[in-house]
This record gives C-alpha cells, sequence and structure tokens, in this order.
C-alpha cells in the first residue's frame, strides 16, 4: 500500500528535538522524503503497521501530529509536484483533488 506521512513535532524543548530526530528516522526506515515533515512510503500492511506502532510509542500525544495519508491507487500517478522537481501538468493531464 501506498502512504503519504506528514508530521508536526512540538520542538519547543530538547526532548521534543529528540522526538522529532527519532520521527525522522522511523519514517525514513519506510520510506523517502519528499519535504521536511513529510514522507512517502509504500508498505506491506505488516510493514505499514510496524511503522505506526514505533511512531506511536515515540511522540508526545498531547504535542504532537502525525497525519497518515493512503492512496488508493499508484501514489506515482496521484503526486503533482509544483515547483522544484518536476514539471507542471499540463492541463489535459489527470489532477487529483
Amino acid at each position: 500500500m501506498d502512504i503519504v506521512v506528514a508530521y508536526d513535532i512540538s520542538t519547543t524543548d530538547r526532548s521534543g528535538q529528540v522526538r522529532l530526530r527519532k520521527v525522522a528516522d522511523i519514517c525514513s526506515k519506510y520510506g523517502h522524503r519528499v519535504q521536511k515533515s513529510v514522507f512517502e512510503c509504500r508498505l506491506s500492511p505488516s510493514r505499514h503497521m510496524r511503522m505506526i506502532g514505533e511512531l506511536q510509542d515515540v511522540i508526545n500525544w498531547s504535542q504532537d501530529t502525525i497525519s497518515v495519508y493512503h492512496i488508493y491507487g499508484d501514489l506515482d500517478d496521484s503526486r503533482m509536484v509544483i515547483g522544484i522537481g518536476e514539471p507542471p501538468r499540463e492541463l489535459a493531464d489527470p489532477w487529483l483533488v
């Protein structure tokens, strides 16, 4: 399954900076970074659950947020990049809204 992981980790103190590094390291094991706090991952169901468990063990539930988006179909067909990275899509190309 293809997923996109986006996170917002509070870094107001040293422990938040440590959590941020741990979350990024976990996400790096399972996918590749596309923005500073956004990763794309292609995972089996068991690896997906393992990643979620690792992330749940690291975050501070009262300060941090992780959003996991399941992409149905192929992630490459769902992605549109504007700016650095890829040329813009033509108007005739499909757009995901």
